[in-house]
């Protein structure tokens, strides 16, 4: 089972199509320092980006595909873009901030950040050869959205793989990106028919030009993550931490691919932060061996993630896609802003900021609030969480939410009783504080995914029971930092 840690050339003859193609297109490939610090690197960055539309397949917007991109989305700001939730609308004393991942570019999410970390490293170790191979990104939207852009502005052929159920804006998005409608694989069911996407994959991988960037086993995935969004979230604490008094006590993100949690890795080691795992209460995996279906779309489950350091996530916090799709329909409507309005006394402004929150984001800030509730925090306490995507991606799930929770009626009133019951009214059920006996029985969860089932070798999956396993992953970071290097030089 291929995972993308290759630090040389493995070979030198798809290194060299590369090297020629990416010539031809006048690319240049960021580092992943630059991507981690781009206000450092702001020189080369600005000029690299100068001019390009973020929402167009432009190789430049490769300079983009960081957390510090300004509301405009052209351009650069010190602090990466993020929320505080006021407590006028959470109910918490505790900041709830949220970091927007709205702001990158071409898909409006941050897997795109995702893909770039597991695509390019296979270009410029000669894993990928753009003439011959064809890159299959495995999703439930915006992972494989992410991979198409990150291919199409590359010159290298891809499709995307995700379930037939997903948002129509998904497919909107991939029909206007993709080369071949064929490029669209369609699979069985919604956000919760992981084990469909894995079988739609091996098959095409009987073909060797097909090449699988699954983003549940790709570290490229859990490395981008810990090197990138995690110092972005430090640096947004940093900022929200004016007198130096505050205290950043949890950062919370759904399961997902476990790529967005390795940040929390990161914030644990800095800043002493606990790493809370979110997941839908109708499929809880990680809390109850459970299954079922959902639509917190972006989140996966029924599987652990082969990319999640299991041993280190402290919490596991189930949410009801019930409040997700509700508060979706308070967050984004006018109706629904305006019953906030009255109930909170927040301007539009700050009301106006909750379009950031897609579905997934909705539900982390739900497992924040629960998270602040379950600790008992305060005022000077803040939870740090991200915003995967924004509303943008979900205008289709509202009439859907509308017409199956509240009878295709959706007033003030019912705005109301959506807010208190699913935001005020949060409590801290079903959430979970791991003991190592808790962490061992969802590590051990994983092995009928991965050893059973897709074929990881046993000693490669038990190795992740090491702490230091996840630490030394670090070490490629520079090592494929001097590649990019040696890769825009051969390729100028």
């Amino acid at each position: 089972m291929s995972i993308g840690l290759e630090c040389e050339i493995v070979n030198r003859e798809a290194y060299s199509h590369s090297v020629e193609r990416l010539r031809k297109a006048g690319v240049k490939l960021p580092k992943i320092s630059q991507l981690a610090d781009p206000v450092a690197a702001r020189e080369e960055i600005e000029a690299q980006v100068r001019g390009a539309d973020p929402d167009a397949p432009d190789a430049r917007n490769l300079f983009r595909v960081h957390w510090h991109n300004g509301v405009d989305r052209k351009t650069l700001d010190d602090v990466p873009g993020h929320v505080v939730l006021p407590s006028e609308l959470t109910g918490v004393e505790a900041k709830i901030v949220v970091a927007v991942g709205n702001r990158f570019p071409m898909v409006r999410a941050h897997k795109v950040l995702a893909a770039y970390g597991c695509l390019v490293p296979r270009l410029i170790s000669g894993q990928f050869d753009p003439t011959h191979h064809r890159a299959v990104w495995p999703s439930t939207g915006n992972y494989c959205r992410g991979g198409v852009a990150i291919s199409r502005i590359l010159d290298c052929r891809s499709v995307a793989v995700l379930p037939e159920g997903m948002s129509r804006e998904r497919f909107l998005w991939l029909e206007d990106w993709v080369t071949d409608p064929a490029d669209i694989v369609r699979t069985y069911g919604t956000e919760s028919n992981v084990k469909e996407i894995y079988d739609a994959c091996n098959q095409m991988a009987e073909s060797e030009e097909n090449v699988i960037l699954n983003q549940f086993n790709e570290f490229g995935n859990y490395i981008v993550h810990r090197a990138v969004t995690g110092p972005a979230l430090e640096r947004i604490f940093n900022a929200v931490n004016t007198d130096g008094k505050l205290k950043a006590r949890a950062f919370v993100s759904a399961s997902g691919s476990g790529g967005t949690l390795a940040a929390g890795d990161y914030l644990k080691q800095r800043l002493g932060a606990k790493i809370c795992a979110v997941e839908a209460l109708e499929c809880p995996t990680l809390l109850y061996n459970g299954y079922g279906e959902h639509n917190i779309q972006g989140i996966g489950d029924k599987h652990v993630p082969y990319i999640h350091n299991v041993l280190n996530t402290d919490y596991v916090i189930g949410v009801s896609d019930k409040a997700s799709d509700a508060l979706n329909l308070v967050f984004n409507t006018t109706v629904g802003r305006s019953a906030l309005c009255k109930r909170t006394g927040l301007g539009q402004e700050t009301l106006g900021a909750l379009a950031d929150l897609g579905l997934s984001s909705i539900a982390n800030v739900l497992g924040a609030i629960k998270m602040a509730k379950y600790m008992g925090l305060g005022a000077n306490d803040v939870v740090l969480s991200v915003a995967t995507d924004g509303a943008e991606m979900y205008g289709t799930e509202l009439n859907k939410a509308q017409a199956s929770t509240f009878g295709g009626t959706f007033d003030e009133l019912a705005a109301a009783e959506a807010y208190g019951r699913y935001m005020l009214g949060t409590v801290t059920d079903h959430t979970h504080e791991q003991s190592l006996r808790d962490r061992e029985r969802v590590f051990n969860l994983g092995y009928y995914t991965w050893v059973e089932q897709q074929g990881a070798e046993l000693a490669a999956f038990d190795a992740r029971r090491d702490p230091s396993f996840w630490d030394n992953l670090m070490d490629v970071v520079p090592a494929w930092d001097r590649m990019i290097d040696d890769f825009n030089k051969a390729a100028s």
